[in-house]
């Protein structure tokens, strides 16, 4: 009871094995959905024919169920008959047993998440259209370039968004559930075991919901520590359009 349930977690491999498992996760997923969706944006915010096509194309996904999205790649990633393997095959590749194999299981849930960056990529649109004009404008009459623009008005000036998304998706990446639970029943191996569906194991399965709430709170001050740091650490690197927190170039 009480205390307990915490020393009880420090004496449990599974525990450390979902904590290896998520951070290994977020680790991989945050920077690189946080990027992808940047440079998505990026292109998406040029003028083009069908451009709002494609930016419709790009934003479906993270609209549709978590437990629509598991199911739709549980099949992609079949080994025998799934769309991935069947597309490798024809290249005379022989596709890995994606679910099945704890080599390539983590893997296939970084895939999955990769699929699903709409939810950044508008907001990061919507940051892009507010910047103003005439920065590009001074900067192209001082003989600038695409990267320099880039790195001297877009992304300073996107500073505040990249936080908010980078802090958001990093929350959602460590409250990972669907995918396991849906998926891969945390297999093979324990590979995808993720932290949270080990608390809903815990509690809903195994019936120690005293253990469980001691995960829920640890996972809650885990969160808490995170956040604040990065907040604290992006103070210079973040423009507010103020005499605090970073600077244009």
């Amino acid at each position: 009871m009480g205390i307990e349930n915490y020393k009880g977690l420090f004496q449990d491999e599974l525990f450390f094995q979902s904590v290896k498992v998520t951070g290994i996760f977020a680790a991989i997923v945050l920077p690189l959905n946080v990027f992808l969706s940047l440079m998505t944006a990026i292109l998406l915010n040029m003028e083009g024919r069908f451009i709002g096509l494609f930016r419709t194309i790009f934003y479906l996904p993270s609209v549709l169920s978590g437990v629509v999205v598991a199911i739709l790649w549980q099949w992609i990633f079949n080994s025998k008959y799934g769309l991935l393997n069947d597309f490798l095959g024809k290249l005379g590749i022989e596709g890995p047993r994606w679910l099945s194999d704890s080599q390539w299981s983590m893997w296939a849930m970084v895939i999955m998440s990769i699929w699903t960056i709409g939810g950044n990529l508008i907001l990061y649109l919507a940051g892009l259209q507010a910047v103003p004009l005439s920065l590009y404008e001074a900067a192209r009459l001082d003989g600038a370039g695409f990267w320099k623009k880039l790195f001297s008005i877009t992304l300073p000036s996107m500073s505040p968004i990249i936080l908010f998304a980078f802090l958001t998706t990093m929350i959602s990446t460590l409250q990972t559930f669907t995918q396991a639970y849906i998926m891969t029943d945390g297999g093979p191996d324990n590979s995808t075991l993720f932290y949270v569906y080990y608390v809903y194991k815990n509690g809903f399965m195994y019936k120690k919901m005293g253990k469980a709430c001691a995960m829920a709170w640890l996972l809650l001050i885990i969160i808490f520590v995170l956040s604040v740091f990065v907040l604290k650490a992006s103070e210079k690197l973040v423009y507010y359009e103020s005499d605090e927190g970073g600077k244009l170039a």
